[in-house]
């Protein structure tokens, strides 16, 4: 009786194939090299600004999922009083977070929203201090120096509208942060999780914590 045998297997038919194998995981390796490289690149960070045709700031989506970074309440940099006093949220991408935190600086296209809430004081079982209620607008303020020459852009934003023109040079709102912020433009000075990192890297203005009437 005749049996049918399997061709015998040779030793260069094996070293072949596993030669194949290892050029195979290397090449999935070296793609999922390449996948986390390109996720920690960069361009790969969000959110960044958006731009319409006109060069409009689009108006930020999802700010509330970004770094918080404190609230204030009836603050008013102008010694005259305000209609009412509101609650201001503010806050940063975590990306650009993560970067002040190792560095001290905001990196470029770095965003701040500063939310502005109504606040209420009568409701449910409170009986003392104040609750946040509606949204009442924002303010938005960019590190862009590809796109404004000071740096800096800022932005107003309502109810309605989906996009803002940056305000012209010069603004109020610029001038403030230029004249009064205690890094850069940004008012380290209230926010008491930056004000430590930025005294870290030799970057806190100290003088700006002056009590003082803003211009």
């Amino acid at each position: 009786m005749h049996y049918n045998q399997a061709p015998a297997l040779k030793v260069g038919d094996t070293c072949t194939k596993e030669a194949h194998m290892k050029k195979l995981l290397g090449a999935t390796l070296l793609a999922a090299f390449c996948f986390l490289l390109l996720a920690a690149s960069p361009d790969a960070k969000t959110p960044k600004p958006q731009y319409d045709e006109k060069g409009n700031l689009v108006r930020p989506a999802d700010y509330r999922d970004w770094m918080f970074l404190s609230s204030g309440y009836g603050m008013n940099y102008s010694p005259a009083p305000g209609s009412h006093d509101m609650f201001t949220n503010v806050f940063v991408p975590r990306w650009a977070y993560q970067e002040f935190l190792d560095s001290g600086k905001w990196p470029e296209q770095t965003m701040w929203v500063v939310e502005d809430r109504g606040a209420e004081s009568k409701g449910s079982i409170n009986q003392h201090g104040q609750f946040q209620t509606d949204w009442m607008g924002m303010a938005v303020e960019v590190k862009d120096s590809s796109r404004f020459p000071d740096k800096w852009g800022y932005f107003g934003f309502g109810d309605t509208n989906k996009t803002s023109e940056a305000m012209p040079k010069g603004n109020p709102c610029w001038q403030c942060h230029e004249d009064h912020a205690a890094v850069e433009h940004t008012f380290v000075q209230f926010y008491p999780t930056l004000k430590p990192v930025a005294k870290k890297f030799g970057v806190y203005n100290q003088s700006r914590e002056q009590v003082q009437e803003a211009k």
